[in-house]
């Protein structure tokens, strides 16, 4: 099939840039034609131009129709209404990336599945999301515009530290500073490898019975946050030194990761995956995180410009563990 790629150097869609090729499609990737991103990938035809601007796009897609366009960067309903727009009659199936965040937050049940209601009052990223798919449901119902939506939910690759704080979580670990942990780290959490998860969105190109459809593509594998950070430490070699604080605290002193937590990851997600194995039978998800972080530490290990320690966040942490002391 030829493909197009709305975005492709992002943790998400290397990972699908480079199974989609290896199966064969013809891909093409949208962007501006000037990133320096650390995921090095080559293969794709390229075209340039800047999705925001729709007359720059139209030009350069002028002389193509895809089979799938896959939009991996489409936050807010203008880029949905602009791509609607540019997009109607040029291809067979337009995927959009939304995320798993948009389920009701907190869940009433468990595990989650595509009926799961779509509701997140905490974090706007999920609401303008939720209101991104129901545009693209309506065009769908009333226009035929040939769209079907997938939910990742916290996929990682090996550039990608899962956890609030990233590297700079690390380098206290091996000082041997506190770590904070939200709650009580005992709540549920799933992990998906981006190379599992390419498997599912590349098997639903061209699938004609995802049109108008909404699927979850995750782990089967779900681990409390106590056991994600202790697997974190037995690849560095450490035992972390905890102290718990609520989610509610972190809230109150750095809004950016209270929303994240409040709105995503205080809450256990466990989530059903019957629907994407019906439509991709080969769907499988086969690297646990225990496999995963060893990517990630050795990624770190031998990249030391990225070991960049926040000193913003360090000193956020050293006060919420002061409060916390008894």
């Amino acid at each position: 099939m030829k493909l197009l790629f709305i975005g492709g150097t992002g943790i998400i869609s290397s990972a699908c840039y480079t199974l989609a090729l290896e199966r064969g499609h013809e891909l093409y990737v949208l962007n501006r034609g000037n990133s320096k991103n650390i995921r090095a990938l080559s293969g794709a035809q390229e075209l340039v131009a800047d999705i925001r601007d729709a007359q720059e796009v139209e030009k350069v897609i002028a002389p193509h129709s895809f089979d799938v366009v896959i939009d991996f960067i489409s936050f807010v309903p203008e880029h949905i209404e602009q791509n609607i727009a540019l997009f109607t009659g040029k291809t067979k199936q337009y995927i959009f990336i939304s995320s798993a965040s948009a389920y009701q937050t907190p869940p009433q049940h468990l595990p989650v599945t595509e009926k799961t209601p779509l509701e997140n009052p905490v974090w706007e990223y999920s609401r303008n999301k939720i209101a991104c798919e129901d545009m693209l449901l309506d065009a769908w119902k009333n226009s035929n515009f040939p769209a079907t939506i997938v939910r990742p939910s916290h996929t990682y690759d090996k550039t990608l530290l899962p956890i609030e704080g990233g590297y700079t979580v690390i380098d206290r670990m091996l000082k041997g500073k506190p770590i904070v942990i939200h709650g009580d780290g005992s709540s549920l959490w799933t992990l998906t490898h981006h190379k599992d998860f390419a498997k599912g969105l590349i098997g639903l190109c061209g699938n004609e019975k995802s049109i108008g459809e909404a699927f979850h593509i995750t782990s089967d594998e779900y681990l409390s946050w106590n056991r994600i950070y202790e697997l974190l430490g037995e690849a560095l070699g450490v035992t972390p030194q905890v102290v718990y604080v609520p989610s509610t605290v972190i809230a109150k002193y750095n809004q950016r990761i209270g929303d994240s937590l409040l709105g995503d990851k205080a809450h256990s997600m466990i989530f059903d995956n019957s629907k994407i194995k019906s439509f991709v039978p080969d769907f499988k998800c086969e690297i646990p995180f225990e496999q995963g972080v060893h990517e990630i530490i050795s990624w770190y290990k031998n990249s030391p410009n990225f070991q960049i320690v926040d000193a913003e966040l360090n000193e956020l942490f050293d006060m919420l563990v002061e409060k916390q002391a008894p």
